[in-house]
């Protein structure tokens, strides 16, 4: 009896365990088992027109057209959950056309995004002065995420800095030292 109500309990943990890994917005799940994720593969080889690719990174420019909008995004690697890596070199820059209007306040420049759609033909356009060829895609699902940022400090107590003279104060508020650590949700 006790055996049965150990092998629940830790069934009931793994569930919870499992239940909290991080896991891909319903937005950007692809219909085919084939979803390009990474940006070198779908610029150096021949990709089909009407691939399907899921691809993040910082928004650079967006610009509302008639009847879409465009948004030009810079490259990042993302992870299996979709979210961008705050921590990665740039790999280059695409273009996702959404058919819908997006708010260029809410989609402003410097944001992380998720798209997901299939590939379309390359466009040629301008950074800054300098001509460059855009991979292109037609967006079927988006995501924006927001970066969350923590300060964790690392105090050091007064026992590392003993007092030795008269007059003696509490140093803990002139040794400290702490890290900001960025999570992208």
């Amino acid at each position: 009896m006790q055996f049965i109500r150990l092998r629940s309990i830790f069934a009931l943990f793994a569930v919870l365990l499992i239940s909290a890994c991080s896991t891909l917005p319903s937005e950007l799940e692809a219909n085919s088992e084939h979803v390009i994720t990474d940006y070198q593969s779908w610029t150096s080889k021949e990709t089909a027109k009407g691939s399907q690719v899921r691809l993040g990174g910082v928004i650079a420019k967006v610009t509302n057209l008639k009847d879409k909008t465009r948004i030009e995004v810079v490259n990042v690697p993302i992870d299996s959950a979709g979210r961008p890596s705050v921590k990665a070199e740039p790999a280059g820059r695409f273009v996702g056309y959404v058919n819908e209007f997006l708010d260029p306040i809410t989609y402003a420049s410097g944001r992380l995004i998720t798209l997901l759609g299939t590939t379309a033909e390359p466009e040629i356009g301008l950074v800054g002065e300098s001509e460059h060829t855009f991979p292109v895609m037609t967006v079927e699902g988006y995501h924006l995420w927001r970066v969350e940022e923590r300060i964790i400090m690392e105090d050091s107590g007064p026992y590392l800095y003993p007092c030795i003279s008269y007059f003696c104060r509490d140093r803990s508020d002139l040794y400290r030292q702490g890290r900001v650590i960025q999570e992208v949700k």
